[in-house]
Formats: C-alpha cells, structure tokens, sequence
C-alpha cells in the first residue's frame, strides 16, 4: 500500500472514530452501533474503538462536573455507549482490549433503590472496567459470597435511605470477618451519605455521583 493510501486509509479510521465519540456524547444509540460495526469491518483495533468511546464518558463526566451535563442526559449518553458495547464486546477478548479492572455493586439490604447504583455500574462499564451488578435489598452474605467467587479489586456499596445506612458497615465488617476485607477496595455512596460517613464505617472512599465514582475507583487502582 502506497504512503498516499495508508494515510487516506488513517484519515477514515480517524473519521469513524470521532462519529462513535461524538454519538456517544450526543447519546445517539443507533449512529453508536452503526459506527462501532463499520470500525470493526474497517479493521481497526479494538482498544482503539474502546477507547473512543470511553474518552468520549470521561467528557460527559467532565460535562456533569461543569454543570452542563445532567443524569439524563449521563443516561443517556451511557446507553448509547452500551449499544457500541453489544457490539463490540465479543471481541475485547483481543489482547489489545484489557479490562481496567473488576468491580461488584450492590444496594445494600432492606434498600430498594437502584437508579443511582445503576448509573454508576454504567458508567464504570463505560470506562472499562468490568461490572458485576447484584441488584438491590443484597444481604451482606451476598456481597462475601460474590467477592469469595469473582475476587474483584473494587465493591461499591449504595444506599439511599437513612435507614439502610447501617448495612453498609455490616456488610463491610462482614467482608472483614470472611478475609476478604484487606483484598478489595470499598467504595460507598448515595444521596444521605457523607465522606465523613465512608470514613466512620471503614470505607476506603465515597463518591457523591457516578462520575465522580469512577475517578475514585480509578485512584484507589492506581494505588493498589
């Protein structure tokens, strides 16, 4: 291939990658999915597809941090990278693919709210790191069982009731007692939750909102 043809052929490469970045942004499903196909037969790596689509979630982050971006439309923009995810997710088994890191959330026991919870996992996904959602009203047993089968780096533990606060260090002390506290990071969060809480229970961090959950899982892995 001449010099000629491999920079038309980068300039296309290029071009498919900004639609999916800018479809995320935009939160268009359909031109998300069509475009991550289109890069897939084009042949372009993908790490390079992932990545577009995961500096495209770190702007909308940024965007909610600024006050331009609210939770639909971080919704929104998460669907749309989950419709390329379908998509490419069969292959990010590539060597040039590799996940960010594990992670197991769950609203504790006796909450019923997942919305934010939910929108966290996304977001996480989003970034590259693998999710194990287990739901909401999770036992702390549950949580020891999960980490016990899939010994993940991080476990994010929601709530938003005042009430079901206190499982959130039942199920940590319960990690403690199974061993399995010194193996995982904790991350807390949810509408009545303070930092000063995350500390009091025996957290390792707290995040106000999704975006802000992914920076901190990000900094406690940079840790480890």
């Amino acid at each position: 291939m001449s010099g000629t043809a491999i920079h038309e052929n980068r300039a296309s490469v290029n071009t498919i990658l900004q639609q999916i970045y800018q479809g995320v942004l935009e939160g268009n499903r359909t031109a998300v999915r069509l475009k991550v196909q289109e890069a897939i037969q084009a042949g372009v790596p993908s790490a390079e597809i992932l990545s577009s689509m995961t500096r495209s979630m770190e702007r909308v982050g940024s965007l909610f941090e600024e006050g331009e971006y609210f939770v639909p439309e971080m919704l929104i923009a998460a669907r749309a990278m989950q419709q390329g995810m379908e998509v490419l997710r069969p292959r990010l088994v590539d060597r040039d693919a590799k996940s960010s890191g594990s992670v197991i959330a769950g609203t504790v026991k006796g909450d019923l709210h997942e919305m934010g919870k939910n929108l966290v996992c996304m977001m996480l996904e989003c970034a590259g790191f693998r999710v194990m959602d287990l739901g909401m009203d999770v036992a702390p047993e549950a949580f020891v069982q999960a980490v016990q089968d899939n010994r993940p780096e991080i476990v994010a533990l929601s709530a938003l009731l005042t009430t079901t606060m206190p499982q959130m260090k039942v199920t940590i002390d319960a990690l403690r007692e199974a061993g399995y506290r010194n193996g995982v990071r904790i991350i807390v969060g949810g509408a009545p939750l303070t930092e000063a809480y995350a500390q009091e229970i025996g957290a390792d961090g707290y995040a106000k909102d999704a975006s802000q959950a992914v920076t901190l899982v990000k900094r406690l892995l940079a840790r480890a």
